[in-house]
């Protein structure tokens, strides 16, 4: 009797591991890019309107920094903005796309070289406080990544069979994680706030510059990677078959064809899960753009790094464990799991407030970090990770292998919209309360409506289960 078609179905980890690199280049450049700007712009907006250092305007007016942070939120929803609309448009002109070197690749590599190319002038033009310069040159960072996010990511579900891709994502983020905590280890050696603190005089423009630099060579390094050893065209006839067979044993209500109108069970969930993803992005973005300025200003206290590689080391443990969570009860119920426990976490966060304990270090005074916030972070880190591990997947899910780039652009024209506009809906909300603790309560109450949304409006249609490879089979080559 012939084997049954899921049983050779087989997750390639390997393979996987490698196209993470990808996402390996996207997480090492935002991360230090949320790490660094937000910080940079207040400082130099501080300059603009109040006519002194954002370290001067904290000790003469505390509630000036505070009162910028909208004009920050503008700025830092601009690119989210312009991806808002260069996502989907790249997503669908790959799918069309034909090179000897792949569909995807040209636009990883273009993407790729432009924006490590333009990344370090970031803070050169900062040093010399050239505010339209820098915002000049963020723009044409986030352009061309926008070139490279959706392509990149697009290749993952190019050649991994449906019921496989929430277990792949978990690799791929993990990938991805690696990029972000070595950028955290940066920020606790090169912190911001050693340059910010510093005075004019004493300013030591390497501390900026090299977390850019070397984010830069990594991003290069990481395509290069992706570049020699995924051959797009050659997996893609290798696996034809394998593709077919996942299509057949897709979790969706309704099977899914080329030619096809999407039917209205499964637009239905299509829009369900956006929505959600909508409300939990404006949760997740307000914490990534903020968190180093509320920890700066509101706590006083040193460097994010530590906080962010505790989160990454939870998220990484969360993406390790989300596909088998999924496999035993469902990806809906292991989202609203994940939404649920950062719940739990930003309650707590509400909680968290300046150390009373103050040291010196390097001339400089400082607040403890509060312990507690660390514990919100590992909690949230985990709880996000589940989220995001299992979204992507059943957003591809309801689309043929033709259309992926397209869906694609869907996931993250949902994710952008929402980084859009609550960057600059949060900061109107610090200078209307003139409170910092505003945010744990703003993403609390986001968090809690996208986890209703998702609930009550997505359907839990579990794949079918499929055999995996294991031992030396798992990691075998192309």
């Amino acid at each position: 009797m012939a084997e049954p078609q899921s049983t050779r179905l087989k997750l390639n980890y390997k393979r996987t591991m490698l196209i993470g690199f990808a996402f390996f280049g996207i997480l090492l450049l935002w991360q230090v890019y949320d790490t660094w700007c937000p910080p940079f712009l207040t400082d130099i907006f501080a300059r603009q309107i109040y006519g002194v250092s954002s370290k001067v305007l904290k000790e003469v007016n505390p509630q000036g920094n505070l009162d910028v942070q909208w004009i920050v939120g503008i700025i830092m929803a601009c690119d989210n903005l312009a991806a808002l609309i260069l996502l989907p448009i790249f997503g669908s002109l790959s799918d069309r796309t034909k090179t000897p070197i792949g569909k995807r690749m040209p636009y990883i590599l273009v993407g790729t070289f432009v924006s490590a190319l333009a990344f370090p002038f970031i803070p050169v033009l900062f040093h010399f406080h050239q505010v339209g310069g820098m915002i000049a040159m963020m723009a044409i960072v986030l352009i061309f990544m926008m070139i490279y996010r959706n392509p990149a990511v697009s290749l993952m579900p190019d050649i991994t069979p449906k019921p496989l891709r929430a277990r792949a994502n978990g690799i791929i983020n993990i990938m991805g994680y690696f990029g972000g905590a070595f950028a955290a280890v940066l920020a606790i050696f090169l912190a911001a706030s050693k340059y910010i603190e510093a005075t004019d005089e004493l300013r030591n423009f390497w501390i900026i510059e090299l977390p850019f630099l070397i984010a830069s060579v990594l991003m290069v390094i990481s395509a290069l990677i992706l570049f020699f050893t995924i051959r797009e065209n050659k997996l893609a006839k290798e696996l034809k078959d394998e593709m077919e067979a996942g299509e057949q044993l897709a979790a969706v209500e309704n099977p899914i064809t080329d030619d096809a109108p999407m039917t209205k069970a499964n637009r239905r969930m299509l829009l369900a899960i956006l929505g959600a993803e909508f409300l939990w992005f404006m949760a997740d973005n307000a914490l990534g753009t903020y968190i180093s300025n509320y920890v700066e200003y509101y706590l006083h206290a040193p460097s994010v790094g530590l906080l962010i590689i505790l989160g990454g080391v939870a998220s990484v443990f969360g993406f390790a464990t989300a596909g088998r969570i999924a496999d035993k009860i469902g990806r809906k119920w292991t989202i609203s799991l994940g939404l649920g426990i950062s719940i739990v976490a930003l309650v707590i966060m509400c909680f968290v407030k300046p150390s009373e304990t103050v040291t010196e270090k390097n001339g400089i005074m400082y607040h403890a970090f509060p312990v507690l916030l660390y514990v919100v972070w590992i909690v949230k880190g985990y709880g996000m990770a589940l989220v995001h591990n299992c979204s992507f997947p059943m957003v591809v899910e309801l689309c043929s292998n033709q259309k992926i780039g397209k869906f694609t652009g869907y996931y993250y024209a949902s994710s952008m919209a929402a980084q859009t506009i609550t960057p600059v809906l949060l900061g109107f909300i610090f200078k209307a309360s003139k409170k910092w603790n505003a945010m744990p309560i703003y993403c609390t109450i986001l968090l809690v409506c996208s986890c209703a949304v998702f609930v009550f409006l997505v359907k839990n249609i579990k794949a079918k289960k499929v055999a995996n490879a294991r031992g030396l089979e798992a990691i075998d080559g192309d």
